[in-house]
Parts: C-alpha cells; sequence; structure tokens
C-alpha cells in the first residue's frame, strides 16, 4: 500500500515491559521499515520521562504529562486529552491512528476524538475479559461505546475475536425468521508474534534434573495460586526437578511462603522482575514451561519458551489452544490434580528425550513472524483508508444505539466533545501551527546512535 502516516495510541508502552508494549513496539518498527511514518502517543513515566523521545528505527514517542494510577494505566479523562490529540494528529500529517487495549483510556479517547479531524480510526483488543463482575461490566459498557463508530476491529485469537465481539457488540440481527447474529466484516484476526533469532535453543541440558521454569506477572489471573498448590506436590512426587520463577507481584508473597512452608529453598527458585533482555537466559535454564493462566488472549510467553526450546504445559484457557501444535504443548483444566497429572506427562516425555530443541525452534520460526504480522495488518489500514468516513449525524445515530441510559449519555459527550473542537480550532487555528516537515530515517538514527556511543 502507498505510506500512510500511523499514531500508535496505548497507555501501554517501553519503558514498561509486556505482550502489548512489546507489540505495540515491533509493529511500529516494521510498519517503520515498510516506509509508513509511524509515532506512538502514551503517557509520562515518573519521574522525568516526558516530552518527545526516539526510538530505533526511527520511531517517534509522545509521552505527554498525563499522571497514570495503578497498573500503569490513566483515568478516562475525555476532553483534557483533546488538545494534546489535536496538535499532534495536525502537526505530524496522520492519517490513521491504531488504539491497543480496552484497559487503555488514552486508546478510548484516541477513537471518540479523531473522527473530528478526519482521521481512521484501528482498534486491537489484546485481553479476555468477563461479563459479570464490576470491573468487567464497567470496561465492556466503554468499550461498546467506542467500538460503535470504528473503521476496524483486530483481536490477536480466534477466541479473542469472540469474546471482543460480544463484549463489543460487534454483531448485527438479520432479517431471518428466527433473527441471526451477524458478525460485522471489519473484525480481523491477526495472531502476535516474536523474533525467533532472540529465542534460540540452549546447549544441552543434564537429563538428571529437570528445571521448570514460569516467568509471568504474579497475580491471581495469572493462576499463580495454581502454581503454589502444585508446585510442592510435584517437588514430591519428582525429586529430581526444580523450579524456576521470574516476575513480580501481589502473589510473591504466597510463593515466599509457601517455600518457607515446605522447605524447598534449595529446589525453588525466586528471581524476581525479569527484564525482556533477559527472558532467553533463563528459559534456557529449563527444559519444561508452565503456565497456569485462568484467563489468557494469546500467550507471547508460552510461544518465546517453545520457540527457546522448552516443552510446554499450560491451562486449556482463552486463545492459548491456538498457539502451538498438540505434540508441542501438553494443555489441563484449570484445577490442581488435572496441572499435576499434565506436569507428569511433561516430565517423562523430557525424560525419555522425545521432545527436540532444535526442532521446536525451527518450526515456532515458520508459524510467526512480524513480517507477515505487518503484511496482515497493512491489508486492514488499506481497507480501512479506502471505506467511506461516517459524518457527525451517523455517528449520533449509531452512538444512540447504545440503549435508553447509554445512548444519551454517549450522545452528550460526543456532542460536548465536537463543541470543544470547534473552540479549539478557532482558539488555536492550523495555520499558525508548527507542522512537522522531516523525520529522522533509518540510516541517520543509526549513524547518530554509533557517533554517541563511541
Amino acid at each position: 500500500m502507498d505510506s500512510i502516516s500511523i499514531a500508535m495510541i496505548a497507555d501501554f508502552f517501553h519503558p514498561d515491559v509486556g505482550g502489548v508494549e512489546n507489540h505495540i513496539y515491533m509493529l511500529s518498527a516494521n510498519l517503520s521499515r515498510k516506509g509508513h511514518k509511524v509515532i506512538v502517543i502514551t503517557h509520562s513515566r515518573p519521574p522525568d520521562r516526558v516530552g518527545i523521545r526516539w526510538l530505533l528505527p526511527g520511531v517517534k514517542v509522545y509521552y505527554l504529562p498525563i499522571i497514570p494510577i495503578a497498573s500503569g494505566a490513566t483515568l478516562p479523562n475525555f476532553f483534557t486529552f483533546l488538545p494534546y490529540l489535536r496538535t499532534i494528529l495536525i502537526r505530524e500529517h496522520i492519517h490513521l491512528i491504531h488504539a491497543h487495549a480496552s484497559l487503555s483510556s488514552m486508546g478510548h479517547e484516541g477513537i471518540l476524538h479523531s473522527h473530528f479531524l478526519g482521521v481512521r480510526t484501528v482498534f486491537t483488543d489484546h485481553s479476555l475479559f468477563g461479563f459479570d463482575d464490576a470491573a468487567s461490566i464497567l470496561t465492556n459498557k466503554l468499550l461498546v461505546g467506542t467500538l460503535k463508530n470504528v473503521d476496524a476491529v483486530i483481536c490477536v485469537s480466534h477466541t479473542s475475536r469472540e469474546n471482543t465481539v460480544l463484549r463489543g457488540e460487534l454483531f448485527e440481527q438479520s432479517d431471518d425468521n428466527p433473527p441471526r447474529l451477524i458478525v460485522r466484516k471489519n473484525v480481523y484476526v491477526i495472531p502476535n508474534a516474536l523474533v525467533a533469532e532472540r529465542f534460540q535453543p540452549g546447549h544441552p541440558l543434564s537429563s538428571d534434573t529437570i528445571t521448570i521454569v514460569v516467568l509471568s506477572r504474579l497475580a491471581y489471573r495469572k493462576g499463580i495460586d495454581l502454581l503454589v498448590a502444585t508446585a510442592p506436590r510435584i517437588c514430591q512426587a519428582f525429586p529430581n526437578v526444580n523450579f524456576l520463577i521470574g516476575g513480580d507481584g501481589p502473589k510473591l508473597i504466597e510463593l515466599l511462603q509457601m517455600r518457607e512452608k515446605h522447605l524447598l529453598q534449595d529446589r525453588i527458585e525466586l528471581l524476581g522482575p525479569i527484564r525482556h533482555n533477559d527472558v532467553r537466559s533463563v528459559l534456557i535454564r529449563g527444559s519444561i514451561f508452565m503456565n497456569t493462566s485462568l484467563t489468557e488472549s494469546f500467550g507471547i510467553a508460552i510461544l518465546e519458551a517453545a520457540c527457546a526450546g522448552l516443552y510446554v504445559v499450560s491451562t486449556r484457557v482463552g486463545g492459548v489452544p491456538e498457539i502451538l501444535p498438540p505434540d508441542m504443548i501438553s494443555f489441563a483444566e484449570p484445577e490442581e490434580d488435572d496441572v499435576f497429572r499434565a506436569i507428569s506427562e511433561a516430565i517423562q516425555i523430557v525424560s525419555r528425550n522425545e521432545h527436540d530443541p532444535v526442532l521446536a525452534h525451527e518450526r515456532v520460526k515458520t508459524f510467526y513472524d512480524w513480517e507477515e504480522v505487518t503484511r496482515r495488518t497493512e491489508k486492514v489500514y488499506s481497507t480501512v483508508m479506502k471505506s467511506p468516513q461516517r459524518d457527525l449525524w451517523d455517528r449520533i445515530q449509531r452512538t444512540m444505539q447504545l440503549g435508553p441510559f447509554a445512548g444519551p449519555i454517549w450522545t452528550i459527550i460526543l456532542i460536548v466533545d465536537c463543541l470543544f473542537f470547534l473552540f479549539l480550532e478557532w482558539l488555536i487555528p492550523r495555520e499558525d501551527m508548527d507542522f512537522v516537515r522531516s523525520c529522522w530515517t533509518h540510516d541517520r538514527f543509526v549513524e547518530v546512535t554509533v557517533q554517541m556511543n563511541r
């Protein structure tokens, strides 16, 4: 497709570490290499990460002076974000914004504001959410309002697509009798990926001792309670099995208590937070990777472990069954006895040398590639850029379909947002802005970086 200017918008980005952060950076970098102009808009990182930064291979990042709350997300503010966003989109000549993550307030607000500037919108959902707890209900209501007028939606797995379609009400009723639910055509599935060269298998390990690696945020939804319950049983049943656990979170205390209670200090090693650059060095110390998540839309950590040559044991949740072939992974229901059974099977497979780490790496390398993800994302962008735009009246009509209570509230927000936008057009005319007329090229960026490192 022709080169366009793209703005990635999310609360979650570097220097924070996570699947969403890595996805945004890798997609931005590959789009830049294909000739597109890509910028990232996110919030500041205290104490000093605010303003404009540059990342290789020439990705420009705007760290706006908005203070995050828990877990790196910001509170919805709607109108405070508009002056920043309008200035950036106009100065950078942006054609399309790509918002990420259901819990990213900046992403939702970016989609709301961008239509006033004629900027097209794409949204990628990275997580699975329920329908019965208060947090999920509020998040889903916000998602429905945002996706009513979005131009395209991307999900990272087919399970994630089903979840997002239901949560975001991305369907229409047919004229059949009885009526059927038809998913909108602008919902796509594009999986995550990884750089396989960064996860080469290590040297063959001794078969006398088997190490089970766990790399995860130590939180409830990651199933750490299952890990706490099963790790002592596994250590008791298999004297030659040790655990290597990396990560940080509220469940770290329970892991420490479990290790002390069962006197397993010499068999369960807790590494604490792990930088992404150090993930491979931890993975190649083990033979089995254990994932006990209670919900997972894709599971990039599983993919990285399989690429590094580890045999994977995971709970059968979310989009995890879509990631790997059956001979590279064992599944368990998210309950203690079944996790123990699956780990026992994996130990037998590894002990008999039935899993080839080098062959596993070569297979994963052919399954997932960022160039393929970028090519498919470009197709979505091309379709969006060619589709007709919705005017304000059409957006109001679609917003009123949210229901007798939510519809009027969202419509009032939309109208007030439009009036505020017109006020900004008068207060800060476009012709008075300092437009960005040039940007860093990859070659120039590398040249300056080399000079600074001398």
